[in-house]
């Protein structure tokens, strides 16, 4: 009489234990592979709300948080006009 433990495609407990991490490891590899284009871009913009937010400041220093946000509104608001009179150069001259 055969035990189940010795008959063909009967698993070992020790090899049962192999199989769980090696699906375990695989399916680890697969979530961090594939294609997240939702999630990066999520990431993205929130570090772009951030940057602007001036969230990398001291939040108990007032005057340093408004300062930085000013500062980088106008940075902005200054390369949005500087790309608009680069394009105006290029195609109107």
């Amino acid at each position: 009489m055969t035990k189940t433990l010795d008959r063909p495609g009967a698993r070992q407990p020790h090899e049962e234990a192999g199989v769980a991490e090696s699906r375990a490891i695989l399916r680890r590899v697969r979530q961090e592979t594939e294609p997240q284009v939702g999630a990066g871009t999520m990431g993205m913009l929130g570090g772009i709300a951030g940057h602007f937010a001036a969230r990398d400041a001291d939040p108990a220093d007032r005057i340093e948080v408004v300062g930085m946000r000013i500062g980088r509104l106008l940075g902005f608001v200054a390369f949005l006009a500087l790309a608009v009179l680069l394009a105006s150069q290029l195609l109107y001259d």
